[in-house]
């Protein structure tokens, strides 16, 4: 089957704000976020993506945006089923704000369990991201054939969630799973299982060194929505 090449959008201005966006409207790539858009089509050099899938969000069409630009052949696909977690009312709040909310510590600790006031459960969340990428892995076979790879550009927690699934772990253990800004993540499916081929990779160990701010993960909480990645 295909192997799926999952992107993160390059760094918003929600995530530099520490806001949790969500489906609100007006969130962009912001200065650094541009710049990670524009190294995506050297990153991916050399493999021939057979089709392109993103989130309806701009962001995640901004980041796309180069690729496309520097290979006019591919017309993009939107798919609303891996489009951003619809958290309902907690969307467009301060990630410190809802730091104290009681749901917060069961979205880190038992996610399978945690549904957003006015949005969706973390379980429907993952349900639909996947069916999308068992569809799309069907049509992208179908249409290229069983080797052919193609790329799908999303949001953390929906990778987290695909990852998730690929690796057989529960819902409830997606937290432990990390993805920066414009991270490349990997899998190939084949008829009996998936494999991870890649995990994250930005290409850039910087964000291996010991910073202050909540992506570190001090209090041992994973970032709703996605860190910020490397300064």
């Amino acid at each position: 089957m295909a192997t799926l090449i999952l992107v993160r959008h390059g760094r918003s201005t929600a995530n530099t704000a520490g806001v949790l966006a969500g489906w609100t409207p007006g969130v962009h790539l912001d200065e650094r976020g541009a710049a990670q858009a524009a190294e995506l089509p050297r990153r991916l050099a050399g493999l021939p993506i057979a089709a392109v899938v993103s989130s309806p969000l701009e962001r995640c069409a901004q980041t796309l945006r180069p690729l496309l630009d520097a290979r006019p052949g591919l017309q993009p696909h939107t798919d609303d089923r891996i489009g951003e977690c619809h958290y309902g009312d907690w969307s467009g709040r301060k990630l410190k704000e809802l730091s104290g909310e009681p749901l917060m510590e069961v979205v880190q600790q038992h996610p399978s369990a945690a549904a957003f006031p006015g949005g969706e459960s973390m379980r429907a969340m993952q349900a639909r991201a996947v069916d999308a990428v068992r569809d799309w892995n069907a049509r992208v076979e179908t249409e290229h054939g069983e080797d052919a790879l193609y790329v799908m550009c999303s949001h953390g927690d929906i990778i987290k969630a695909i990852v998730a699934d690929a690796l057989g772990l529960h819902l409830d253990l997606f937290q432990r799973i990390h993805v920066e800004p414009c991270s490349v993540t990997a899998i190939r499916y084949t008829r009996t299982r998936p494999f991870l081929l890649r995990l994250g990779d930005t290409g850039d160990l910087s964000g291996f060194a010991p910073r202050g701010g909540p992506d570190q993960g001090g209090s041992g909480d994973a970032v709703v929505g996605g860190g910020t990645g490397a300064p």
